[in-house]
């Protein structure tokens, strides 16, 4: 399965030695897939879906993906699409740009926050993303496992806003912020700096994407100047 997988993701494809000429591709299977996937979300996802979205047969689909944990494998890799230059030479601002871009993937295609979790073998587009952020930490004192702590705690802050995000607005999340303000003018005085905050001018607030980015790298900042005075 995992050897199937990984020649799925990275190749070669192997070709067909009999019978006619390849109708599809997996490129093409893996968008018609994120097309179901962003309109209807990931559990409408179906290789039944997926064939009728291509005019194809489910048994025809088989041909090319094993199954659906491999489509949902390669839709994400296709999905993430290839990460931001980070050729700046600033290694704060290139991981800035990288946190931003990382965002608005999850934020084009929410159910990547569900195929991105778990040990799992990741395609060539989403290693590439591991690679751009680990390249623009070279250099700077850190050891590798230092460094890719560093990107699992970007990426989990990114993570967790992308999760926020993705309920804001909803029906349940305004129900829930006006119960919130019913209690806090009732209870207020028990909750003083709970309603400080709540109360405080707009100015400032909803900036957690970018706030926590920032302290992170505050954070890295201070220890790479640590090793450097050391």
């Amino acid at each position: 399965m995992a050897d199937e997988l990984a020649r799925l993701l990275w190749g070669p494809q192997a070709r067909p030695r009999r019978g006619p000429k390849p109708a599809l591709s997996l490129d093409g299977i893996a968008r018609a897939g994120i097309e179901v996937a962003d309109a209807e979300g990931l559990a409408a996802l179906s290789m039944q879906r997926v064939a009728e979205l291509l005019g194809k047969t489910k048994m025809s689909l088989y041909r090319y993906v094993p199954g659906k944990a491999e489509l949902i494998a390669l839709m994400t890799d296709r999905a993430v699409e290839d990460p931001p230059d980070l050729a700046g030479g600033d290694w704060r601002a290139d991981l800035t740009d990288w946190s931003t871009a990382l965002f608005r993937a999850f934020a084009q295609h929410p159910w990547l926050l569900e195929t991105t979790v778990g040990a799992r073998l990741m395609g060539p587009r989403e290693l590439s993303w591991v690679e751009r952020a680990l390249a623009a930490m070279d250099d700077k004192g850190l050891t590798g496992g230092e460094r890719l702590d560093a990107v699992v705690l970007l990426t989990s802050h990114i993570r967790g806003i992308a999760q926020q995000s993705r309920a804001s607005g909803t029906e349940a999340e305004t129900r829930l912020v006006t119960a919130l303000a019913g209690v806090l003018r009732e209870h207020g005085d028990d909750y003083p700096a709970t309603l400080t905050a709540m109360t405080s001018p707009a100015e400032g607030r909803d900036q957690a994407l970018t706030f926590g980015v920032e302290r992170i790298l505050d954070g890295l900042e201070a220890l790479i100047a640590r090793r450097a005075g050391s």
